[in-house]
């Protein structure tokens, strides 16, 4: 069964950095479209970033967290990271990475839809990332 386990969420204050985790199993995710969202409280669902399987190229599409938010693939380990630097409270929110064959799939979705992120073939459960002093 595909899946993935995610981790690295948490409290941090701001200027902060973490970096979270996808780990995948039952599938080989360098063969997968990859995308992140997020959902903050109270709010709609926005998409952060969705990489393609072909060349591992990433597009980050809120301008809010260009240059501060980056993804990176493991392939040994079969992990995607969501690395986040400079963190602000806006960024706070349920951190959710998903992952399709279709890379039109999730960069629709990601772009326009996040929403409907069980639509795509594997998602994560979620972490939270809180950025409060």
């Amino acid at each position: 069964q595909a899946q993935f386990v995610q981790s690295g969420g948490g409290l941090v204050q701001p200027g902060g950095s973490l970096r979270l985790s996808c780990g995948a199993s039952g599938f080989n995710l360098g063969d997968y479209a990859i995308g992140w969202f997020r959902q903050a409280p109270g709010k709609a669902p926005e998409g952060i970033s969705s990489t393609s399987p072909s060349d591992g190229m990433s597009f980050i599409y809120p301008n809010s967290v260009k240059g501060r938010f980056t993804v990176s693939l493991d392939k040994a380990q079969n992990t995607v990271y969501l690395q986040m630097d400079n963190l602000k409270p806006e960024d706070t929110g349920v951190y959710r990475c998903v992952a399709d064959r279709n890379f039109h799939n999730v960069r629709t979705a990601m772009r326009h839809d996040p929403a409907a992120f069980k639509q795509l073939e594997v998602w994560g459960q979620g972490t939270l990332v809180n950025v409060s002093s």
